[in-house]
């Protein structure tokens, strides 16, 4: 049992909850998931870790509530427990495992939209926490859907840029308005992550690599069972048949089917749109870990 030590609401539909899993915690980077089940008959759910404590033994994930077993979990209240949590999945962000010196000579720009704001909150902490110079644009359809605000501040500071799409709180506009303002303001960045929905990503994807800059997207949105065996993840990636929950989550975005992959989201989520893409993707519909079983 995963004892839960924390559960709140950040706005109206998405919750945060913080819990113990001590071996987790422990090895955990940025840019990785868990599977959470909510008690023994639940479905399983990837969710991509959105802080960790190794001193306190705790993860954070953060959800949005769209169906039975999100609003489970977001009703738990402390003192509850998960029935397991299986973690950490995924290949870390990159620069995790890279020559540090080397990590430190860049500059970073990191895009979040949405819930995948929380996601990005971990890498600019890890980027503070060795020295490496970043900034941070978070988007958000208005002030009633922006969460972690305390947070971010927190950690980047003057290097914190929000935008709200209505205008109703700082900057209007969308991430890629801002990323313009800062880019021709004469910025210069080596590397941009982007996280958040699909068509955010792409866009901000374009906007990064219009400007020269090395892109990395995550694509943990389309993920469904996390193991490598739905299926739901496969995507194309520089013309290779990719899953993001085995081989990601994180991609070059220069090289990912941003059309394909969204395409695809839509035929899956009906019966007979999964029926099709199992006919025609063949022995490449599910993972890896599926084909060796």
């Amino acid at each position: 049992m995963f004892k839960i030590i924390s559960s709140k609401m950040l706005c109206e539909n998405i919750s945060q909850i913080v819990f113990e899993a001590p071996r987790i915690a422990k090895s955990c980077e940025p840019g990785q998931f868990v599977i959470v089940r909510s008690d023994e008959t639940a479905e399983r759910i990837p969710l991509t870790i959105s802080d960790y404590d190794r001193e306190k033994k705790t993860i954070t994930i953060t959800t949005q509530i769209v169906g039975q077993s999100s609003m489970k979990i977001a009703s738990f209240k402390e003192g509850d427990a998960f029935a397991d949590v299986t973690g950490p999945l995924g290949q870390p962000s990159e620069f995790v495992n890279e020559d540090i010196e080397e990590v430190r000579k860049r500059n970073y720009l990191f895009v979040g939209g949405g819930l995948g704001t929380a996601p990005v909150y971990p890498q600019i902490k890890w980027c503070r926490e060795h020295g490496v110079n970043f900034d941070v644009v978070i988007g958000t359809k208005s002030k009633d859907t922006l969460i972690m605000e305390k947070e971010f501040e927190a950690v980047a500071g003057e290097h914190y840029f929000l935008t709200t799409d209505d205008g109703s709180y700082k900057h209007k506009g969308v991430v890629t308005t801002v990323m313009d303002e800062l880019i021709a303001e004469g910025r210069h960045y080596d590397v941009c992550v982007a996280i958040g929905p699909m068509i955010m990503m792409k866009f901000a994807a374009q906007t990064a690599l219009a400007a020269g800059i090395h892109t990395i997207v995550s694509m943990n949105p389309i993920m469904v069972d996390g193991t490598g065996m739905c299926g739901a993840c496969r995507l194309m990636v520089g013309g290779e048949v990719k899953f993001a929950c085995v081989d990601g989550p994180e991609f070059d975005a220069a090289k990912v089917d941003f059309d394909g992959a969204m395409k695809r989201m839509a035929l899956y989520k009906t019966e007979e749109g999964r029926a099709y893409l199992k006919a025609k993707e063949g022995d490449t519909h599910k993972g890896p870990y599926h084909r060796e079983a």
